[in-house]
């Protein structure tokens, strides 16, 4: 009787083998699975980063707001006629600004 016993135990675990360890076992699902979900994950950050840039280069071909900003802020760039004034920050930094020409000019 014992002998049968080990016998069935013995099949049970040979038969259960390939189910959590084979190819299309339980452990590979679940290893695929989280494959799926982070691929799904870096896809969704992808589709809102090329989102962003659809929206910067469609304002960029429509409209002159997005070129001047870019100009003045990377390039330093002004208006003519515009004061520029530069203001030194306590940390060492240096914040550019660029006044209207309409407001007065500081004495």
């Amino acid at each position: 009787m014992r002998l049968i016993t080990l016998s069935l135990v013995a099949l049970l675990f040979l038969i259960q083998l390939p189910l959590w360890l084979g190819k299309g076992g339980w452990l590979r699902v679940w290893d695929l699975d989280k494959q799926v979900t982070a691929a799904q994950k870096k896809n969704e950050e992808l589709k809102a980063r090329n989102a962003k840039l659809n929206s910067e280069v469609q304002d960029l071909r429509e409209g002159t707001g997005a070129v001047e900003e870019r100009a003045r802020y990377e390039l330093g760039m002004i208006r003519d006629g515009e004061i520029f004034v530069q203001v030194l920050d306590p940390n060492g930094q240096v914040p550019l600004i660029v006044a209207d020409p309409k407001q007065k000019r500081p004495d």
